[in-house]
């Protein structure tokens, strides 16, 4: 007779965590539909009392969102591209290449998780500034290339693959890259999925680096250009609301992609050695 309170506790929990991760998301929608002033009204409404379309027109049209969309998908394909290319080599060489310091190397690697990312910025910035890549693609995607935590799972996802496949292929005459390329790599498209997914994620929602990285509208990306409602229309709160529901929309279309991928792949980065 416990199970069942027990399982409908669960339940109940699950549910109301449910209910706060999406509250914030509710409250943006129903903030996109709202007239301007409707939105600071005493007590606060819940929900439009007349939907108005026209925000979503006004906001995409008061600023170059089509041009601001194309910059965020040209640096997430080249964000996502770099780390699965540097992740899926490294990870590979970490897992199975037999090279002195390995093990120090990795764990070297490892520990830059621990550096705050904001402690980065200014050397970064110098860097890219020198390199003459600022306000420019190179100079928004080039740091975002390597993931250290991508690297770390798909470490874990080669050490999943059978030793005994590699020596096969190895007898038949296959040579290093053939057997990275050939052999591990279809074994691990999971991780290579999950990898993408997370990689795109941060590229996309990326704030901090473009604004300070880009200087001219034309190089803006989604983000950016979401967060300059604040100045432009001195926070009109139905057209940054209604911009941001537009810019969810390829994220929510990337992981119907990759949904079935997802949890597969995490689940190696948790496998024992």
């Amino acid at each position: 007779m416990t199970p069942v309170p027990i399982f409908r506790g669960r339940v109940i929990g699950l549910v109301g965590a449910m209910g706060l991760m999406l509250t914030p998301f509710a409250w943006m929608l129903a903030t996109s539909g709202m007239q301007e002033l409707e939105v600071f009204q005493n007590p606060p409404a819940l929900w439009p009392s007349v939907w108005q379309w026209r925000n979503y027109r006004g906001a995409l049209t008061a600023q170059p969102f089509d041009h601001y969309f194309l910059n965020s998908t040209i640096v997430a394909s080249l964000v996502v591209a770099g780390q699965l290319v540097t992740s899926a080599t490294a990870g590979y060489a970490f897992a199975r290449l037999e090279f002195r310091g390995r093990s120090t190397l990795f764990m070297i690697c490892l520990s830059t998780l621990m550096v705050p990312p904001v402690v980065l910025l200014i050397p970064r910035f110098l860097l890219v500034d020198r390199l003459g890549w600022v306000d420019s693609y190179a100079g928004l995607a080039s740091t975002e290339l390597v993931s250290v935590w991508g690297v770390f799972l798909m470490r874990q996802a080669f050490r999943q693959v059978p030793r005994d496949l590699e020596d096969a292929a190895r007898i038949d005459g296959a040579g290093p890259w053939r057997i990275f390329w050939s052999v591990a790599i279809p074994l691990v498209r999971p991780a290579l999925a999950t990898l993408a997914l997370f990689a795109f994620l941060d590229a996309w929602k990326s704030l901090l680096w473009p604004l300070i990285v880009t200087r001219s509208l034309e190089m803006r990306t989604v983000e950016v250009g979401i967060a300059s409602f604040h100045s432009t229309y001195q926070t009109n709160w139905p057209y940054q609301m209604a911009s941001a529901v537009v810019a969810i929309a390829p994220v929510l279309l990337v992981f119907l992609f990759t949904q079935r991928y997802l949890i597969q792949g995490l689940h190696l980065t948790g496998m024992k050695e």
